[in-house]
């Protein structure tokens, strides 16, 4: 099956996280492709002509590959935005096959967020890497990530002999046992959202804001609390001095109406410069 993307699009670029920072078993690539366990059925990814081939194909995998791959961003839109400012402009210019990817499950998304709070992302990924080799379901090359109910079947002292510290182990179980809703999520303003995601303990600011920027790709959404976006946009706009969070903050309106673009963007040209 043929999931179109819209040009310009270089899948290897656009899906460089799932190699730079190691693989967490759930999303793997293989030989050029990725793959992935969708509606229980293990899909492969791949670059084809006018967008990526994904087999099998089925609606289920043509939504998350779709969402997964970044298709709700309107890049168009962005890129034609982002030439006037010169900064950002040049990094979109030097990227211009780069679509940001997203994360497509809610649950999924949250503990991404949960085991990346303060350790590097490669530390992250291998951490969640024993999380859904133990708890998952393997297929061939990928697992399927661990589901919120088979979550609520663990003790924190399952997770903490898989790398977890003891709070990240409780915060994630306190997820899983939690009444929030992840679901009904999606049609929650940013604030509500953010409201109903600090409400459960280990979630915070900055868990909401990648939330918001890398599940639901909500173009607002700002993180500036993330030291990756605190150091890009040192780099870019303070000529190497760290700024602060508030500053970081503050500067959220120059790049409106394309805020969580601007900070995808401004981090994959850090990565690029570095």
């Amino acid at each position: 099956m043929l999931l179109e993307v819209p040009e310009p699009y270089d899948f290897e670029l656009s899906t460089a996280r799932f190699r730079d920072f190691g693989s967490d078993r759930a999303t793997v690539w293989h030989e050029g492709g990725l793959h992935r366990v969708v509606a229980g059925r293990e899909v492969r990814i791949a670059s084809a002509a006018g967008g990526v081939s994904v087999e099998p194909g089925s609606p289920e995998a043509a939504r998350e590959v779709a969402h997964l791959l970044g298709l709700p961003f309107d890049l168009d839109a962005f890129r034609r935005w982002a030439g006037g400012d010169a900064e950002l402009g040049r990094i979109v210019d030097a990227l211009p096959g780069f679509r940001p990817t997203l994360s497509p499950d809610p649950f999924e998304a949250l503990v991404i967020a949960i085991t990346a709070q303060q350790i590097s992302l490669h530390a992250a990924a291998s951490i969640r890497a024993n999380l859904v080799e133990r708890f998952g379901v393997r297929h061939d090359r990928a697992w399927e990530f661990p589901t919120r109910e088979r979550m609520r079947r663990v003790r924190p002292a399952e997770l903490t002999v898989l790398g977890f510290s003891r709070s990240k182990a409780d915060y994630v179980l306190e997820l899983a046992h939690s009444d929030l809703d992840l679901g009904a999520l999606a049609e929650k303003s940013d604030n509500e959202v953010i409201e109903a995601l600090t409400a459960v303990r280990g979630l915070g600011r900055w868990t909401a804001d990648w939330f918001l920027a890398r599940h639901l790709a909500r173009p607002h959404a700002w993180p500036a609390g993330d030291l990756g976006v605190r150091k890009a946009v040192s780099t870019f706009y303070a000529a190497g001095r760290l700024v602060s969070i508030e500053e970081v903050r503050g500067m959220g309106e120059r790049f409106a109406p394309f805020q969580n673009l601007s900070a995808q963007f401004l981090l994959m040209g850090a990565r690029m410069a570095g």
